[in-house]
């Protein structure tokens, strides 16, 4: 991987981590197109960057996270499930599902049918959960559970928590905001235990190379972040369904060795 490499997967991530549509995927996808060998510090760099992403959330919501324990509460309750599985099934995920392309655009394919059923089935009531703070507990676990889908790469780790958000009764800010700060232990949780794992096995340049990764991805996701907020004032998740469908199709037919 070059710097130019490293920049260009860092947009996309800033672009896709809150957005969903599969931040893992398409980081595989442009990985595929740019021909870059899915190595294992590859494979730690399309992780590690996304705490670039993170950070940015945490730095909109640096307020809410301080002063709100109840919050904690239930984004530590939400994040449980996919701890569990992510240590169970770290190696598994990271040798045999990501990096693979196939199951890559399966995941996006049927993520974008499933984002356009729900919202023809959504209907948004006034006992709905308005804002983060009004999401139970209860609500919160079973968000939890949607993310733990979402370790298979296509599926969406923000798409998985905004359905389990809508699915659950919570209005879509409620819905996009939680998936957002939940995000917050989750990802540095799935990157810290990465660092634990090949710490010792990145280089100067590889470091050098996590850093521009890292910068890049913080100050795209700031603008990705503020992009989401706007477009569901008014909008469904409907075109992200769609756009789902269209990529995983043109991929196939473009990138998957017949």
């Amino acid at each position: 991987m070059n710097f130019l490499q490293a920049i260009l997967l860092a947009i996309v991530e800033g672009i896709t981590e809150f957005l969903p549509i599969s931040s893992t995927g398409h980081l595989v996808l442009t990985a595929e197109i740019l021909k870059i060998p899915q190595t294992d510090f590859v494979k730690s760099f399309e992780i590690i960057i996304q705490l670039g992403a993170i950070c940015a959330v945490i730095f909109l919501y640096w307020r809410m996270i301080l002063k709100n324990v109840s919050l904690w509460k239930k984004l530590l309750i939400a994040f449980l499930p996919t701890a569990v599985i992510g240590l169970t099934l770290y190696k598994a995920v990271k040798d045999i599902l990501l990096g693979n392309p196939t199951i890559t655009l399966i995941a996006l394919f049927f993520g974008g049918i499933v984002l356009i059923i729900l919202e023809y089935i959504y209907r948004e009531k006034d006992h709905h959960a308005k804002t983060v703070n009004d999401i139970t507990l209860k609500q919160a676990f079973f968000i939890g559970l949607f993310q733990s889908i979402s370790i298979v790469p296509g599926v969406s780790r923000a798409a998985a928590t905004i359905l389990g958000g809508l699915f659950m009764g919570a209005k879509r800010q409620a819905a996009v905001e939680f998936s957002f700060l939940l995000a917050i232990p989750t990802m540095l949780a799935a990157s810290g235990l990465d660092l634990l794992k090949t710490h010792t096995s990145f280089t100067s340049n590889e470091l050098v190379l996590l850093i521009i990764g890292f910068v890049g991805s913080f100050f795209v996701a700031l603008l990705a972040v503020k992009f989401l907020l706007q477009f569901i004032q008014n909008h469904t998740f409907i075109p992200f369904g769609i756009y789902r469908i269209i990529l995983a199709i043109v991929f196939w037919l473009v990138i998957i060795p017949k």
